[in-house]
């Protein structure tokens, strides 16, 4: 017997009795960690009827156009959560946040309410301390995290149909007045802002981002929220 044989012959034994013992022979180091499958994000759309999307499909609202552009980036996310109707002011929504009580936390919350207010003239003094409080819930819902907050601006409904037979200038001045609370607070509660109200003032000479009430944004103009609020999202989901 060669002793090259015999050299190869210890070898193999060593090796099994190692793996007997339950000890890899190719054992690193450093142990391998294998990235689990990430869970589903969750996202949360607190607002209005401009949430919930009047008049429009359900897959043309801007939280779901968001969602889709999320998952072409990778996101896996669940379909958005809506807690929103149209009409809501700030103290409905917050009724119907407390009647609610969404369970958990949401790995990020949009929220975008306020032209009700304007709209049933509540005073802007009165508007800044309930969205103080919505912001600062919406806070608690991404799991107190700020920078997972995503506030939208109010969009101008001057420009639509609807408000032909209204004092269109002053509407513009109230809704800049109520964005300027909105966005103040945002910024002292380091939350992310979007401003979207020139986007909507468009709509003045491009009927096609209004929807067929003549009222609502339709979902093209949805569209233009979502592009820009999907990366802003990304950034922090990753």
């Amino acid at each position: 017997m060669s002793r090259n044989f015999i050299l190869y012959t210890i070898l193999i034994f060593s090796s099994t009795t190692q793996c007997r013992k339950g000890q890899s022979p190719y054992a690193a180091s450093t142990p391998i960690v294998y990235n689990n499958i990430d869970s589903p994000k969750t996202f949360l759309a607190l607002g209005d009827s401009y949430t919930i999307g009047q008049s429009v499909t359900l897959t043309e609202r801007f939280p779901a156009q968001t969602t889709a552009l999320l998952r072409s980036a990778g996101i896996n996310i669940t379909d958005p959560k809506y807690i929103a109707a149209t009409g809501w002011t700030t103290d409905i929504l917050t009724s119907a946040i407390n009647n609610q009580q969404p369970l958990g936390t949401f790995s990020v919350v949009s929220l975008l309410i306020g032209v009700n207010d304007q709209y049933q003239r509540h005073d802007t003094t009165g508007y800044r301390q309930r969205f103080r409080n919505l912001l600062n819930t919406s806070i608690i819902l991404a799991g107190n995290k700020p920078d997972h907050v995503f506030v939208l601006s109010i969009p101008d409904y001057s420009v639509t149909a609807f408000a032909a037979n209204y004092d269109t200038p002053a509407i513009r001045v109230q809704i800049d007045q109520f964005n300027d609370i909105n966005r103040i607070e945002t910024s002292q509660a380091s939350c992310h802002y979007l401003y979207i109200t020139n986007s909507t003032r468009e709509a003045l000479n491009d009927p096609s981002l209004l929807a067929t009430d003549g009222l609502h944004p339709s979902g093209k103009e949805y569209s233009k929220w979502a592009a820009l609020l999907a990366p802003m999202m990304t950034n922090v989901l990753r």
